[in-house]
C-alpha cells in the first residue's frame, strides 16, 4: 500500500502541476512597466548637477526615457534602447555608456493604447486628448509620439561650470531652435501632480528627429499627422544620490512649483 499511495501522490502532483501551467498559458498574467528615476527634479533646481550614475547603470531598467548629463550638459532622449546626447551646439550623438547623469528617468515602454493623430494637433489639444484616454491622472503615464511635425520648438540647456548656478539660471543661457516640417519622436512622462518635485508634474516631453540630428527639450509643437502610444506605471523605483551636494540640497519650497515651471519653459 505504501507504494500505491507514493504513486497516487506523485499523480497528483503532477496533474497539479500541469493544471498550473495549463492556467498560465490560457491567461497569462499583463505585463505592466515600473519607472525608474535617479534624482529628482528639486535637486536639480538647487544645482546638484553631478552623480556617480552612468548610462549603462540607465539603461539596464529601460529602453525609453529623458534626462540630462553630468554639468547639465544638453538633453537625453532614450529611445529603443539608444540613449542620445543632445547639445547645446546643436550636435547628437549616441552617448557613452561611461557617460554620466544626475537626473534621468526611464522604463521599459510597453504600450497599452495606440492611437492615431490625422489632423493637425497643437501641444495643448494633444495633451487634452492624451489626458482624456487615460484610466487615471494618478498614475505615471510614459507617452511616446510619432509622426510628422510642422514645428518643433526646442531648448538645450549648455554644460554648467562650478560654483553651478540654480536650474532657473541655468536656463536663461539655453539654447533654442524651431524646426519646421520635420519628422520625428516626441518621448516623455505624463507625471501625476502629488509628484511634484520628484518628477515634473505634468507633461515632460524631449524631442529627437527621425535623423538622429536634431532635437532638445520640446517647448511647444504642432503635429501634423502620427501616431500617440501611451505606456502606464504604478511602480516609481527612486534612487537618491549620496553626494554631498545633494544631502545638503535644499529640496522644497513653497515656489519649488513655479521655479520649475520657469525651468520647464512653461511646460
Amino acid at each position: 500500500m505504501p507504494g500505491r499511495q507514493h504513486a497516487v501522490e506523485h499523480l497528483v502532483r503532477w496533474i497539479s502541476t500541469l493544471a498550473t501551467a495549463h492556467a498560465k498559458t490560457a491567461a497569462p498574467e499583463h505585463d505592466t512597466a515600473d519607472i525608474y528615476q535617479t534624482s529628482t527634479i528639486s535637486a536639480l533646481l538647487d544645482g546638484v548637477y553631478e552623480s556617480e550614475v552612468t548610462i549603462a547603470d540607465i539603461l539596464a531598467h529601460g529602453d525609453f526615457g529623458l534626462g540630462t548629463f553630468n554639468r547639465l550638459d544638453g538633453e537625453m532622449v532614450i529611445l529603443d534602447g539608444i540613449c542620445h546626447h543632445l547639445r547645446s551646439d546643436g550636435t547628437v550623438a549616441p552617448a557613452l555608456p561611461t557617460d554620466r547623469t544626475p537626473f534621468a528617468a526611464v522604463t521599459r515602454f510597453q504600450p497599452h493604447l495606440t492611437l492615431p493623430i490625422a489632423e493637425p494637433t497643437a501641444r495643448e489639444e494633444l495633451l487634452r486628448t492624451i489626458d482624456a484616454h487615460l484610466e487615471s491622472t494618478n498614475l505615471m503615464h510614459a507617452v511616446r509620439v510619432e509622426g510628422r511635425f510642422s514645428t518643433v520648438h526646442t531648448r538645450t540647456v549648455a554644460a554648467q561650470h562650478l560654483p553651478y548656478p540654480s536650474l532657473t539660471e541655468a536656463t536663461q543661457g539655453q539654447s533654442e531652435n524651431v524646426f519646421e516640417h520635420v519628422t520625428g519622436t516626441l518621448v516623455g512622462f505624463r507625471t501625476p501632480d502629488f509628484e511634484q518635485g520628484i518628477a515634473v508634474a505634468g507633461y515632460h516631453m524631449h524631442f529627437l528627429d527621425t535623423a538622429r540630428h536634431r532635437g532638445g527639450h520640446a517647448l511647444d509643437f504642432t503635429l501634423d499627422s502620427g501616431q500617440l502610444a501611451i505606456s502606464t506605471a504604478s511602480e516609481l523605483h527612486l534612487s537618491l544620490p549620496s553626494t554631498g551636494a545633494f544631502l545638503n540640497a535644499t529640496l522644497s519650497g513653497t515656489d519649488m512649483s513655479a521655479q520649475i515651471r520657469q525651468a520647464e519653459g512653461g511646460g
